[in-house]
């Protein structure tokens, strides 16, 4: 079969047919048209910011797009959660010039997810091969230093380091539903240090307030409001300059209202704490938080424990909350292995790089099992083994 690929500097370009013809499947909110169209058309992640789409799109003879892949032209490395920073600073020192590169990703969501979007009636090997050569063929067009795809699932990941890209690993922090039917179920699988501990967290943070998780119609503009304020405050103190627009926080609450679960905090009737999280297939992700006030043990309330209340009532598998965070296993989030795969194009650069992951692969791994057999709250020793 003969195809054809375009690149696109707008996912617009695309469209949201065909384009969710190939994300829809996957059932995560991050693929999908309506959260990638409202980072670019928000002026959250545009050429501006860093972020200049170059998305693919793989057609048949027929024009119709039998495949899709999210990819960015990018000018540094914010908002990425892979951190190759070091990796820029070498090159550039001896000489070269790691900006701009490609990365196969979704804007400021350190979320594993598919990178290679297949339609359901195209075989999903063949869009993976296809897409993926043309992104390094781009790589050779454009003079870039390198792709990057991060966060892809694991078969992709694979696919990919056999394809010659450098894998790498990183950690981050999942709660799995081990079938619990209420949270005293998943308290009841704690050690009782723990149960008690998080049972006293639970108390103080929600005394005197009122909380709510809101999804759907229940988002009303004035939610927004509130969010924003409180991930600008948060965002501010943190990173010095958050990614989001207001009118990002618009467009996804237009169009994806019913993917959102945004728990909110109030006192006297007035919002002063908030999580965002999105609703995919058969996992919570938790995104973005802020709070106005310092409320002791507010932040596990509305981003762990809400989230795992949320979860279970839905028959979730799993909560996603995001990158870093040790504190997280004590909450019942267990560290869980992450992906990305590297093609760096000149030989100078790739070699110490794949030297330096080699070494960093194991002592990752090492590390994960360290922290679960050491720090994990649950009875058994090394609690419920991470998928």
């Amino acid at each position: 079969m003969s195809f054809q690929i375009s690149v696109h500097d707008g996912i617009a370009d695309i469209g949201r047919q065909a384009w969710d013809a190939c994300a829809r499947p996957t059932g995560d909110p991050f693929v999908s048209y309506d959260f990638l169209h409202a980072c670019e058309a928000s002026d959250s992640a545009t050429p501006r910011q860093g972020w200049a789409a170059r998305h693919l799109a793989l057609r048949d003879g027929d024009n119709a797009v039998l495949g899709v892949m999210p990819l960015y032209l990018k000018g540094d490395s914010q908002g990425e959660y892979v951190f190759d920073h070091s990796w820029a600073d070498a090159y550039e020192r001896a000489g070269g010039r790691y900006y701009p590169k490609l990365l196969g990703a979704v804007p400021f969501t350190p979320a594993t997810g598919p990178r290679f979007l297949n339609h359901p009636d195209a075989d999903a090997a063949t869009v993976r091969q296809a897409l993926l050569q043309c992104a390094l063929t781009l790589v050779e067009r454009l003079g870039v230093s390198s792709l990057h795809v991060n966060f892809p699932t694991r078969p992709e990941w694979e696919a990919m380091t056999q394809a010659g890209l450098l894998p790498r690993q990183d950690i981050q922090f999942i709660w799995r539903n081990e079938g619990y039917q209420t949270f005293d179920d998943f308290l009841a699988a704690l050690s009782s240090n723990r149960r008690k501990s998080i049972r006293r967290e639970r108390r103080d943070a929600q005394a005197d307030l009122d909380i709510r998780i809101l999804t759907g119609a229940e988002i009303e503009p004035a939610h927004w409001d509130a969010f924003f304020a409180f991930y600008m405050d948060t965002g501010s103190r943190k990173w010095g300059r958050p990614y989001l627009t207001r009118d990002f926080f618009d467009r996804i609450g237009a169009t994806m209202a019913d993917r959102i679960a945004l728990v909110m905090a109030f006192r006297d009737g007035a919002p002063i704490a908030g999580a965002l999280n999105f609703i995919g297939r058969d996992a919570l992700y938790g995104r973005q938080w802020g709070a106005l006030e310092d409320v002791p043990f507010l932040h596990f309330e509305l981003c762990y424990y809400q989230a795992i209340d949320f979860a279970i009532s839905r028959g979730l598998s799993r909560v996603e909350a995001g990158a870093q965070g040790e504190h997280k296993i004590a909450r019942g989030y267990l560290p869980a292995p992450v992906y990305s795969a590297h093609f760096i194009a000149d030989p100078a650069l790739r070699a110490p790089v794949a030297r330096y992951l080699e070494r960093e692969g194991p002592a990752v791994e090492e590390q994960r099992a360290a922290m679960t057999a050491e720090l994990s709250p649950f009875k058994q020793a090394d609690g419920p083994a991470p998928r």
